[in-house]
């Protein structure tokens, strides 16, 4: 397996608890993805159970698909970081902002 190392914002914080990513509070995926459309909802979410157990990484944002962000350039995140949680019912990026 190839590796590549990149620079992306990490995921700070998330309070989902019950995505599989989620950890104490962290996510541990590799990368996220953000948006569809205009809603910054978190792609990468899925509920289960069961928790990543590979905790030694923090997760970066890989792309956001949300171009009315004020974040998004070219479809890729420059925030320095973002914070993931609920915004009514669903998961989003709370980070968002709107252009």
């Amino acid at each position: 397996m190839n590796k590549i190392t990149i620079e992306m914002p990490l995921v700070k914080k998330c309070e989902v608890g019950s995505c599989a990513y989620n950890t104490a509070h962290n996510c541990h995926a590799k990368a996220i993805t953000v948006g569809d459309g205009d809603r910054p909802g978190c792609d990468t979410f899925f509920e289960n159970a069961d928790h990543t157990r590979i905790v030694t990484l923090t997760a970066g944002v890989g792309a956001c698909k949300v171009s009315q962000c004020r974040y998004n350039q070219d479809y890729e995140c420059n925030a320095e970081s973002i914070e993931v949680g609920y915004v009514a019912n669903d998961v989003r990026c709370r980070t968002f902002s709107s252009r």
